[in-house]
């Protein structure tokens, strides 16, 4: 056990004894959602570290890989109050936020009362949100940013943990509205889900073709959570893996003097300095849930596909020689592996 003022991890004995808390936690919501997802080992970190990490999650997947069932149990497992929001073309922003309708109040006077939208959740699950136009799309990513919704002229507060998943159907793009590059950034993480191997088929066939699926068990409250969260904020990181973040990053812009020559003719735009902050955060959180006191390289590593992806925008050349931006990263992230 650490004391402390120690130099090694720079966490107090209440901080060591709080990851060693959130270390068990996670093992235990790991196991807890297995009773009902079957496999998604990878997607299940992703979407805790995001959580921890207070950052907001994009998930892309064909239909029927259970995002809407992952997500709804993720919620019941923390207590908290999970809301879905079908993205459609007709969808208005009052349709998310809540909008004012008249009421009679108790004196028998017609006032004004605000009506909650679904955006007023701990999780929030935005389904399809390239199905909706660009000016619900934004009203949906002022909440995840500000943390808060504006509805005429009123300012609301939401309510912490606020944690949104948005999906995109890769497979249908007649009428969407894709997001732009600018508000994909937003986005913590790019959490791709693929299809499940031979024996995890035959397993879910299995387990949803029988009797209801089971009820979880509640492993965690809202105050927990957000304990969690200034927790992951205070792991220490060396310095030698903030410059390693930045160096990897800037390596992603084609304009820049560190950039491989073999990435310029691939790359249209790289990540920016949010990159950098989300590499830090998700490797922060990621120590803290396998138990680490301190951010290693591996850390770093094991986030930095989801953080850049969706960051890093392809050339007409790299998509005419079937490259996309998932294996333009992995091969920067292997090169600068061999560096090291």
């Amino acid at each position: 056990m650490a004391d402390s003022t120690s130099p090694v991890t720079g966490l107090s004995d209440n901080d060591v004894g709080a990851i060693d808390r959130l270390r068990d936690a996670y093992g235990r919501l790991r196991k807890e959602l297995s009773r009902v997802i079957i496999g998604q080992n990878d997607v299940i970190e992703r979407l805790a570290i995001c959580m921890f990490a207070r950052g907001h999650g994009l998930l892309m997947g064909v239909p029927g890989l259970a995002k809407t069932l992952l997500v709804s149990k993720l919620a019941e497992t923390m207590s908290l109050h999970f809301s879905r929001i079908q993205f459609t073309p007709d969808l208005m922003p009052m349709d998310i936020t809540g909008t004012d309708i008249l009421q009679d109040n108790a004196e028998g006077r017609r006032e004004f009362q605000f009506v909650r939208g679904p955006v007023f959740a701990n999780i929030v699950l935005a389904d399809e949100i390239n199905r909706a136009p660009p000016k619900t799309q934004a009203a949906m990513l002022e909440a995840m940013q500000e943390q808060k919704v504006t509805v005429v002229g009123k300012t609301f507060k939401l309510e912490s943990p606020f944690f949104v998943l948005a999906t995109q159907n890769p497979v249908e793009q007649e009428g969407t509205y894709p997001l732009p590059e600018a508000q994909l950034d937003r986005f913590m993480f790019l959490i791709e889900l693929d299809y499940p191997s031979e024996e995890e088929e035959v397993q879910i066939a299995r387990t949803t073709t029988g009797d209801a699926l089971p009820e979880l068990s509640h492993l965690l409250t809202a105050e927990q959570i957000i304990e969690h969260q200034h927790l992951v904020r205070r792991v220490p990181v060396p310095d030698h893996i903030y410059q390693y973040a930045a160096k990897l990053v800037r390596k992603t812009r084609p304009r820049g003097a560190t950039a491989p020559e073999w990435l310029k003719p691939l790359v249209a735009w790289g990540a920016g300095p949010r990159a950098v902050q989300f590499l830090i955060l998700g490797a922060k959180a990621r120590a803290a849930l396998h138990g680490s006191y301190m951010v290693r390289l591996e850390d770093i590593h094991e986030v930095a596909i989801p953080v850049l992806t969706h960051r890093v925008i392809t050339t007409f050349a790299a998509q005419a020689e079937g490259l996309d931006a998932k294996q333009i990263v992995k091969r920067l992230i292997g090169e600068s592996m061999e560096e090291k």
